[in-house]
Parts: structure tokens; C-alpha cells; sequence
């Protein structure tokens, strides 16, 4: 069974067969699980089941640990993003390859002493499970994806300032949202492979007259159904069957 972590709307194109309630230190989290095709999935709406959280207060620790806890040791991420890049349009496909985070408020580790742990995130996104959604996507939409970027997280619940998205141009960044960290980290944290689909749901502040929740949940649900068959084909045609990466030894070497 794989894991996918994504807003609303994602379970409406899988054939759900159970909710399955996990607790986990950290609180109780809701999953679905069944077919996504004839791939076994476990999905977690990253918002509620409501979409009752708003990004900065998002259980992000119980989330990852409910897919540790359930056995599930490869998880896609599902991000709506804001394109910085002026090329970049509603509806392209973004799979970053770094990360940087501005946010300020989380929770951003599973250990908070007494004993201290280091990860190290050179390659921040499992580069086998990365590899495999970008040959996906090739063959799903070649012309709408960009390879690589680096994805910037900011704290919510607003949206960015035209100012702050011209500071992370200038810094190189590609894509910003809210809710890719500290999720990546959590994952490596327990030795888990973890990659993200962005989609560009609109061009970032100062790219455009104004941004509306409106326009991105429309673009969302117009692209679900190819970003749903990227996640098939990553899971049922390029990832192998056995991890080959180096995320399960995560820990070793890392606690101080």
C-alpha cells in the first residue's frame, strides 16, 4: 500500500473502500484507503475531512505518523502552489527538488529531546519515488511539466505579499505554498520515501491583479484527474518494488 497526501476533492476519483482511524502519539488522524485503479492506496486529506485546518494548524506530525503507523513506507504529496516564475501558468506541473522554509510556528520534529537527532536532507525529496513521478508525468503531460524547482513554504493562512514573492524570486525559488514543510522532513525523519506534486494553481502576488481561493480550487479540480494518473503510473509502472534509496536509513549516524 502507498500513501498520498492531498487537499479536497482527491478521494472523489478513488474507489474508497474503508475510513480507518488512527491514533498516534500526537492525535487521532482520519484515513482513506482503496483503489485508486488497481493501485492500493492510503489517502489523507492533509486539511480534514471538512477541511477544517488551515495550513499552519495542520496536525503535521500525526499525519506522517499515521502512514508510519499503518505500514505505508512511500507517500506522494499533492501541493497546490503559487507559480513565481513568470513562464510558469494555472495548471502546470511542478516536482521540486529542494525546499526552503519560511514558515515560523510548527512543529517541525519528532524529536524534541531528550534525544537529539540530525537528519541529513542533501537529496531533500526521496530521489527513486521523485525519479518515478517524473517519468510519470512525462508520459501524462509532458508539455505542462517543469522538472525540477525549488518549492518555498510560507505560514498562512494568507496569502504572500507581492514584496515577499519578488524577495524569493530574486533568491531563486519556483514555486511557494503553504503545507510542503515540515511535512518532507517528517517523513525522512522515520525513514520513509517522500516526493510532491505541485500544481501551479495560479501565477504568485504581483504576477497577477489579485489571487482568489475561487480561481485555485477551479483549477484544482480541472487537473485531478491527470494528476491522478501521474500517481497511478508512478505507483504501478516506475517506482520498484523495493525501496533502492537510502530514506530508510535515515537515523543512521543522525542522533547527536
Amino acid at each position: 500500500m502507498y500513501g498520498v497526501i492531498g487537499g479536497s476533492g482527491f478521494e472523489s476519483i478513488m474507489k474508497l473502500e474503508d475510513v480507518v482511524d488512527i491514533r498516534t502519539p500526537y492525535g487521532s488522524v482520519t484515513l482513506y484507503t482503496g483503489k485508486l485503479e488497481s493501485v492500493d492506496i492510503a489517502f489523507l486529506p492533509r486539511h480534514g475531512v471538512r477541511h477544517e485546518y488551515p495550513p499552519h494548524k495542520v496536525n503535521y506530525r500525526a499525519n506522517i505518523y499515521s502512514f508510519y503507523k499503518l505500514g505505508v513506507e512511500r507517500i506522494v504529496g499533492l501541493n497546490a502552489v503559487g507559480g513565481i516564475k513568470r513562464y510558469m501558468q494555472p495548471g502546470d506541473i511542478v516536482v521540486p527538488h529542494d525546499y526552503v522554509d519560511f514558515t515560523k510556528c510548527r512543529r517541525y520534529t519528532f524529536y524534541d529531546g531528550p534525544k537529539v537527532v540530525h537528519i541529513d536532507v542533501s537529496q531533500p525529496y526521496c530521489p527513486e519515488l521523485r525519479r518515478s513521478i517524473l517519468e510519470a508525468a512525462s508520459e501524462v503531460c509532458p508539455e505542462r511539466l517543469w522538472d525540477k524547482g525549488v518549492y518555498v513554504a510560507t505560514e498562512g493562512a494568507r496569502y504572500e505579499t507581492p514584496a515577499e514573492i519578488a524577495m524569493f524570486a530574486s533568491l531563486g525559488f519556483d514555486v511557494v505554498g503553504m503545507t510542503g514543510c515540515p511535512e518532507a522532513t517528517l517523513a525522512r525523519e522515520l525513514g520513509l520515501c517522500y516526493a510532491t506534486i505541485c500544481l501551479v494553481t495560479n501565477r504568485a502576488a504581483g504576477l497577477q491583479d489579485r489571487l482568489t481561493t475561487k480561481e485555485v480550487l477551479a483549477t484544482a479540480k480541472t487537473c485531478i484527474p491527470y494528476i491522478a494518473r501521474i500517481v497511478e503510473l508512478t505507483f504501478i509502472r516506475y517506482l520498484p518494488r523495493e525501496r533502492g534509496c537510502r530514506c530508510k536509513e535515515a537515523l543512521v549516524e543522525a542522533e547527536f
